[in-house]
């Protein structure tokens, strides 16, 4: 009885894992009894996209940020580059290493936050966490100053 029901939760992940790898428009174009027939029609080059794995060894920030241009579901990963409570001294501070970032990596989204008493600067909407770490490790070498202030922040925080 255990080896049947075994070899029957084997075949259930199996199914499941198969299913999976569909893209959504193979999904979408599948046809299913009982529901009407659709059909997406779409250019090549973006169904290549639906479908691209990357290998980011050696990905560049631009290359990242194509990747992370669009709204991420959760907010993506961020980078926290600097958090200060001195109300009047910390914002400016935010604000001025905004400027340095966006004048060394315009393609970068960033952000200054005030969430009492803190004023916070981040790189946001960040895909990956391979990404980030990219772009952490880019920041780190382009600002040695702010490099103990830096750290990754995970989605949904």
């Amino acid at each position: 009885m255990k080896k049947g029901l075994c070899l029957f939760f084997t075949f259930c992940l199996f199914a499941t894992y198969t299913y999976a790898q569909k893209t959504i428009v193979e999904d979408i174009n599948t046809a299913k009894w009982g529901q009407g027939d659709v059909k997406v029609m779409q250019d090549e080059t973006i169904q290549n996209r639906i479908a691209i794995r990357y290998d980011n060894s050696e990905d560049s920030i631009e290359d990242v940020q194509i990747r992370s241009s669009s709204p991420i579901k959760g907010g993506g990963y961020k980078i926290q580059i600097f958090m200060g409570n001195d109300q009047q001294q910390s914002k400016r501070e935010a604000e001025s290493k905004q400027a340095q970032i966006k004048n060394a990596y315009p393609e970068l989204q960033t952000s200054i936050a005030f969430n009492s008493p803190f004023w916070r600067l981040r790189v946001i909407n960040i895909a990956t966490k391979e990404d980030a770490q990219l772009i952490l490790t880019e920041l780190k070498k382009q600002f040695p100053s702010f490099g103990k202030e830096m750290y990754i922040i995970p989605p949904n925080r």
